[in-house]
């Protein structure tokens, strides 16, 4: 009998183990949403304020903030794939996750340079190179005839900026829904864990 319920005490502790470490899981993930949006207003501020050295230094913080919480997810996946814990699957959903999510940061970047960049036909131009007469008249080099080619080539680049925002967008949202899917599947797990004790 004392076998029994040493066994049952074993399997008991390692399910409130399991479910603290889904926690610790949960809470890191929660840490990257929160690190997204504070990414997210100081995008809309640079924008906004083209403040290039105040989002250079967001981005180092954002940068350092993602390194420490992969690392902490790595740790929780190597705990699950030891034998202590023996829970492959778990380890899998993890990595499954680190891997949606470093698609996520890559796609987020490239929207934020697309943006940055705004589409070819929007784009500012310098006068640097332009030739000045007098204080207040110049000639303009950027003046040129616009001619049904240059059109369809404006036209051209356009729908590719389009095209490669709205597929890195889509890229995003999948990602995100995947990401979503998983955090039930670990939400799952922790419930499940707990009607065992």
């Amino acid at each position: 009998m004392e076998v029994e319920e040493n066994g049952l005490l074993e399997s008991s502790s390692s399910s409130k183990i399991i479910v603290d470490l889904l926690r610790r899981f949960l809470g890191v993930q929660q840490r990257r949403a929160e690190t997204y949006a504070k990414l997210k207003r100081g995008f809309v501020d640079y924008m906004a304020s083209g403040g290039d050295s105040a989002y250079q230094q967001l981005c180092s913080e954002i940068t350092v903030e993602f390194n420490d919480c992969s690392k902490q997810v790595l740790e929780l996946e190597s705990l699950f794939l030891s034998p202590d814990y023996s829970r492959d699957d778990l380890a899998c959903l993890l990595r499954s996750v680190q891997i949606q999510e470093k698609q996520k940061l890559n796609l987020t970047a490239t929207i934020q340079v697309l943006k940055k960049a705004g589409r070819p036909s929007e784009r500012l131009v310098s006068h640097d190179k332009c030739k000045f007469k007098k204080a207040m008249e110049h000639e303009c080099v950027h003046v040129h005839e616009i001619t049904e080619a240059a059109g369809t080539e404006e036209a051209e680049a356009d729908a590719e900026y389009n095209n490669a925002l709205n597929e890195a967008i889509k890229g995003v949202q999948e990602a995100v829904t995947t990401i979503n899917e998983h955090l039930e599947e670990v939400r799952y797990e922790i419930a499940a864990a707990l009607e065992d004790e």
